[in-house]
């Protein structure tokens, strides 16, 4: 009988699919003593058009051979999918083709789910979450509201609702209150916040409210009409049509993540995550021990507050640089460098500060003709502005020492700035200073000689005594704009009152997203939702009405904006748990007592500093309210690598012509791009299908080598659809089936680095396949043995049980398969067709390679998914050798070798060897001088 993968692979997922055969059971289906619990997930995909390559599910068959795994060991596992689906792409194809972006999702769903079952992955689909679905949306807009209706104790180190900071307000004001809040609020008593207006109070709640309105300095896509994260920009301009990108002010909803900044850094430490990941986030929350200095601006009541690590070397402080968008800039700049510092001004806002981070070279910047008074020494010090300044970082400005920061060193020598050569006898920078600069590091007496820390203790005791500054632990996270000027989206569950956002109580959720005309913002630059007819609160109904019924009494205007794609990501852990109360509750108490949290989470490290860091705050956040009991989502986290594609190219030398790879030179030749579908395995051009390609292909003239074909190049890269290099799998599941395709994409390598694809190898795998299933069949019949199975055959059995249940507690899936070989190559040259063996083997290839496993252990007779036999035990003794080849010499040199029992003392082992009839006929009558017996080792007989 034929391995007919076809047949088996489509009976198997109808099989799965008809019977649920992966659904997790809930905690409420328990009558008995419950199963353990065990979690895994994988970051779920947004859905394009494009659909699926075989780079995609690289992650997530790693996690369903550990899902499967886990099944077989006896744990109730939970391994839910389901999708990102809002998001930029959807809208933009919507403003191009008119289609609502809810069908296009639709759409693109569909095709990824037929996609994904044909890979066989064992997904519990009953919990199946879509981010813009208004039914988990709702609670997406709960979350919001809950951290609208919040404020964070340094105290107490948690959230706590808004209610109770109202009630520390009305009896002690906020002047010995110790708690997240923006920088600039104004101190005021009991008596003041009760005398205050209501308007007035509720202005005052938003500067400390978990979520909040303030203006913010935006990624402005102008192109796009909408905010970007710095993730979603590269070079200067959008990652989405590549559209230029400038920074602004603008009225934005933040969420304040920095009132979590040392949780989110302390609780990396009781992670199993990798090393580089925790770094990242370390890296991006970037926690800094320093001094918070002011610099008083002369002739002006204002002041310049900097943050340093080194406030001991503030006797070399020679100027100031503020980021161009500092909020001072524009009061202190004086009205002769007026026309210069907006020039300036204008020219970074077109440059991401991504770019301006990473880009050391150049050196701009700006007087701004206005000088401050130097903290400790009351000398004057001019104040300049200059990209390297980051308005998001610390406090936008920085006091420059240009004799220990090298940016600020060169930024002094362009500029002809001073540079202080004080004392030498203290150097605090990594960084060398030339020499023939004479640049060191300035000090005062009193620092003089002491040690940088002890320095930098004194210092700030000197700015404390001088009301100049304070101890202070800084952090470079910053709060996250949490507002985005799209459609396609989650609204904002908010509607204004006198300008004063309201939260729409929860009872009413969701509040869906209106019909629009278009999909682009209004004429007069308002977000999408400007567009809609019908998009206003009735606060007397409780309901959405249309805009002509906008009376600002019982009927206001409600939240144009909405939010941004990392909303929904941040928390749909909690959301798989559920299934029974999806319309009561965003999890119920008992699933999320039960479920806890995932125990393995598998995806791509590009998410380290966003959707990973924004999790982690929702989760800490939501067990600060009370509503769950972990404070990590993730316990354990696995990045995949990159399955990349090997590109082919093709050679133009002139405008119509192209020419073979082989006869090319790197002068006269330009490469292109070309589709891999057009090239075979011998790298050989398909000419026709190329010139119907495209248009401008149409008259191509070629170049052929001697054997009168056309050869590509080839070169490994990103597996792209703009490369031209991407490999549908449906098109491997067609010709050498998902359990193939499976195996083969685990035997490119370990799962964490990236790997080239190389459809040529997936024919070894393929022949395995066949071997595996040739081990249970004669010919046609499937032939299973119930006689008692060789030692070898057991040896291979039990040594594969051993290192399979290690590289899977490992994630060594590369080495599982190499061990599937070896032993399959084993068995049968032992043909072996036992029961004994054949049986557990089933068992051990099934999370690998599911659908032959199961056919498999249908054929043996069992009626129960194989999902849910016992995983095979490993047993010392098959691998124990019982005897040994001895190798039998006369005067040292080996004759023949002979298996003997290791039990046999040196008086037996003597007798079996002198009476075997080798022994006989190579002494030919003689008697030995002796015999030497090394047991275990050597018999040697000299005669």
């Amino acid at each position: 009988m034929a391995y007919n993968f076809k047949e088996i692979e489509a009976k198997w997922q109808k099989k799965w699919a008809d019977n649920k055969t992966f659904a997790a059971q809930q905690p409420q289906d328990f009558k008995e003593k419950a199963k353990p619990p065990y979690y895994v997930l994988d970051m779920f995909p947004y859905p394009s058009g494009a659909g699926l390559h075989v780079g995609h599910p690289l992650g997530y068959i790693a996690s369903d051979i550990f899902a499967r795994y886990k099944r077989h060991q006896g744990f109730n596992v939970l391994h839910p999918q389901g999708y990102d689906s809002f998001g930029l792409p959807a809208e933009q194809y919507a403003i191009q083709t008119g289609q609502h972006p809810a069908k296009t999702t639709e759409d693109n769903i569909k095709r990824y789910r037929e996609q994904l079952d044909r890979i066989g992955f064992s997904f519990d689909w009953d919990r199946e979450v879509r981010t813009s679905s208004p039914e988990y949306y709702k609670w997406t807009q709960w979350i919001f509201s809950e951290l609208f209706n919040s404020y964070y104790c340094h105290k107490a180190d948690q959230a706590k609702p808004i209610d109770e900071i109202i009630k520390i307000f009305s009896k002690e004001g906020n002047i010995n209150i110790n708690v997240a809040c923006d920088e600039n609020v104004e101190n005021f008593s009991a008596d003041e916040w009760n005398a205050f207006s209501n308007e007035k109070k509720e202005e005052i709640l938003l500067d400390y409210r978990l979520t909040y309105l303030a203006e913010t300095e935006v990624n402005w896509c102008p192109a796009l009409g909408t905010v970007l994260a710095n993730d979603e920009i590269i070079n200067g301009v959008s990652e989405r049509g590549s559209h230029p990108v400038v920074r602004k002010k603008m009225k934005q909803w933040s969420m304040r993540i920095s009132a979590y900044a040392e949780r989110l850094l302390q609780g990396l430490n009781k992670l199993d995550w990798t090393d580089s990941l925790k770094e990242s986030q370390r890296n991006w929350i970037g926690k800094s021990i320093g001094a918070q200095v002011f610099f008083n601006l002369k002739d002006q009541d204002q002041k310049i507050e900097v943050f340093t690590t080194r406030p001991d070397t503030i006797f070399g402080a020679s100027f100031l640089t503020l980021a161009p968008e500092h909020d001072l800039v524009q009061k202190i700049t004086t009205p002769e460098q007026k026309e210069a510092v907006d020039n300036y001004i204008t020219q970074t806002s077109k440059r991401s500060e991504r770019e301006r981070m990473a880009d050391v070279k150049t050196i701009t910047g700006v007087f701004t003709g206005s000088y401050a008074e130097h903290p400790l020494t009351n000398e004057p010090i001019p104040i300049w502005i200059g990209d390297y300044v980051l308005a998001g970082y610390g406090t936008g400005a920085v006091m420059a020492v240009p004799s220990g920061d090298q940016r600020d060193h060169d930024f002094a020598r362009h500029f002809d700035l001073p540079i202080p050569n004080v004392f030498k006898n203290i150097d605090i920078s990594e960084k060398a200073h030339t020499e023939q600069d004479n640049t060191v590091i300035a000090n005062s007496e009193f620092l003089n000689d002491l040690e940088p820390q002890k320095a930098i203790r004194k210092a700030i005791e000197a700015l404390e005594n001088k009301k100049s500054g304070y101890a202070k632990i800084n952090y470079r996270l910053r709060d996250a704009v949490f507002s985005r000027q799209r459609y396609w989206g989650e609204p904002f569950p908010v509607y204004y009152v006198n300008g004063l956002p309201k939260i729409i109580e929860t009872k009413y959720l969701p509040l869906e997203l209106p019909e629009v005309e278009k999909y682009l913002p209004t004429e007069d630059g308002a977000p999408p939702l400007g567009r809609a007819n019908k998009w206003a609160w009735n606060t007397t109904t409780n309901e959405v009405v249309h805009n002509s019924e906008i009376d600002h009494k019982t009927v206001f205007p409600l939240e144009l904006n909405t939010m941004p794609g990392w909303a929904g990501s941040s928390w749909y852990l909690f959301r798989y748990m559920e299934t029974e109360n999806r319309d009561k509750c965003f999890a119920s108490e008992e699933a999320l007592d039960y479920w806890e949290n995932v125990d393995l989470y598998i995806g791509g490290s590009e998410h380290a500093t966003g959707h990973l860091l924004y999790s982690r705050f929702w989760t800490k956040f939501l067990k600060d309210r009370g509503f769950i009991k972990v404070d990590e989502p993730f316990k354990k986290l696995i990045n995949q690598g990159m399955i990349l594609g090997e590109s082919a190219f093709v050679h133009r030398i002139d405008a119509n012509t192209y020419i073979s790879s082989d006869l090319k030179t790197e002068k006269e030749a330009l490469k292109i791009h070309v589709d891999v579908s057009f090239v075979n395995t011998s790298n050989e051009l398909d000419i026709e299908a190329f010139k119907k390609w495209r248009p401008e292909f149409e008259n191509a003239e070629f170049i052929k080598n001697d054997d009168g074909k056309v050869l590509v190049s080839r070169e490994v890269e990103k597996m792209s659809k703009s490369k031209f290099n991407v490999v549908n799998p449906d098109d491997v599941c067609d010709e050498y089936g998902a359990d193939s395709l499976r195996l083969f994409e685990m035997f490119l390598g370990p799962i964490d680095q990236s790997k080239p694809w190389n459809t040529a190898g997936l024919s070894g795998v393929s022949s395995f396949m066949k071997k595996l299933w040739k081990l249970y069949h004669k010919g046609d019949d499937f032939e299973v043995s119930e006689n008692p199975a060789s030692k070898e055959a057991l040896k291979a059995l039990h040594q594969t049980i051993k290192k399979l249940t290690e590289d899977i507690e490992n994630f060594s899936f590369n080495t599982s398969v190499s061990s599937f070989m070896i032993c399959v190559n084993t068995l049968l040259s032992e043909k072996c067709n036992s029961r004994e063996v054949l049986e557990p083997l089933a068992i051990l290839i099934s999370p690998f390679a599911p659908h032959i496993a199961e056919e498999l252990w249908e054929k043996l007779g069992h009626t129960e998914s194989i999902s849910q036999a016992k995983f095979p035990v490993f047993e010392e003794k098959f691998l124990v050798e019982d005897t040994k080849t001895y190798p039998i010499s006369f005067n040292g040199k080996m004759r023949f070798k002979l298996d003997l029992s290791l039990d046999l003392s040196k008086d037996e082992i003597e007798k079996i060897v002198m009476a075997d009839e080798r022994t006989q006929k190579q002494l030919d009558g003689r008697t030995p001088k002796k015999v030497i017996i090394v047991p275990g080792k050597i018999v040697n007989i000299v005669g």
